[in-house]
């Protein structure tokens, strides 16, 4: 009797660790659901479609790209975190998500950035570019701020929204410029660009992929790159830090991640799929060229590099003050 348990002991632990394998195996048996928080059009939009397109060729299933916008990327954000576990519900997390939004919204903020999700792998830097319409009277950022300071109150800066580090870019300028420019939120870049183009903004902080094709068709002037390590994209365009408001860095980061407690098997497959496609030769220079810098980490990598950031965000809201 006391045999028979033992054999059927030694059954059950073999199953039980070889079923994280079976499961890796067997998956995905279905489409993969990738959720953008924010509009279509914008940079990361872009990035979840190329990274869909390779994944799905990699995992031989569908990976279908879904926009869940509003609040700044937290609904969309929400609502993977109370999806099953399973591998088969993913979010383009960001520095919106789960760098700023965690001190902008405190205790409102429905989940928990860190405990809630179960980091995959980061992606990419995501660069931001202060620009203006071409038709403004400015040339610098020298001129932007000298405007601003005759017209306290009067001139407005756009963002992707509310606690996103366009946002955060406006309102260190405000602080490092000694300038009051009012801020107006907008459910993504696209629809923020739009309203630049058409007059209705000032100036506007925006990801480098979004502003690029109007600012190479003479539309759009780039006065100034908000990362202290500027983009080559836009080689002739110098950061802010060096234009007279020294200590102005501030660059976005996208990742994918899953809900918390997501089987390991899965976490590895998923990020092997999307380290290979940021390690590729080709998909470096198209990121590059649109102005995203990879960031091809395993796991463990991209868990460390998410609470790195978490921490840097905290200290810029507190710099700026920045509210939502």
């Amino acid at each position: 009797m006391q045999r028979r348990h033992f054999i059927h002991s030694l059954a059950g632990g073999a199953l039980a660790a070889c079923a994280p394998s079976v499961f890796a195996q067997a998956y995905p048996a279905r489409p993969v659901h990738i959720i953008n928080p924010f509009a279509a059009g914008g940079a990361l939009d872009q990035l979840a479609r190329l990274l869909a397109q390779r994944l799905g060729d990699t995992l031989g299933q569908p990976v279908v790209v879904e926009n869940k916008t509003g609040a700044s990327g937290n609904i969309g954000a929400e609502y993977v975190a109370k999806s099953a576990p399973d591998g088969y519900t993913l979010v383009m997390g960001s520095s919106a998500t789960h760098g700023i939004a965690p001190s902008i919204y405190g205790k409102r903020l429905p989940f928990d950035p860190l405990k809630d999700f179960t980091p995959i792998s980061a992606t990419v830097v995501q660069k931001n570019v202060l620009v203006v319409n071409a038709s403004l009277n400015v040339r610098s950022a020298q001129d932007l701020i000298a405007m601003a300071r005759a017209q306290p109150g009067k001139l407005s800066f756009g963002s992707s929204g509310a606690g996103t580090s366009q946002h955060l870019s406006g309102e260190l300028f405000n602080k490092l410029a000694n300038v009051d420019v009012l801020h107006v939120p907008y459910k993504g870049s696209a629809l923020a660009m739009q309203d630049l183009l058409g007059g209705q903004l000032t100036m506007l902080f925006v990801d480098i992929p979004t502003a690029l094709p109007h600012i190479r068709a003479g539309k759009l002037r780039a006065l100034g790159q908000t990362a202290a390590e500027p983009s080559p994209t836009l080689a002739d365009v110098a950061p802010l830090a060096q234009q007279g408001l020294p200590g102005f860095d501030i660059k976005a980061w996208y990742g994918v991640m899953g809900p918390a407690k997501m089987p390991q098997a899965v976490v590895q497959r998923l990020n092997a799929g999307i380290v290979e496609y940021l390690s590729d030769t080709q998909a470096r220079e198209k990121l590059l060229g649109m102005g995203m810098e990879p960031l091809p980490l395993d796991a463990a990598q991209s868990a460390a590099f998410i609470a790195g950031e978490l921490q840097k965000w905290t200290e810029i809201v507190r710099i700026t003050g920045a509210t939502v």
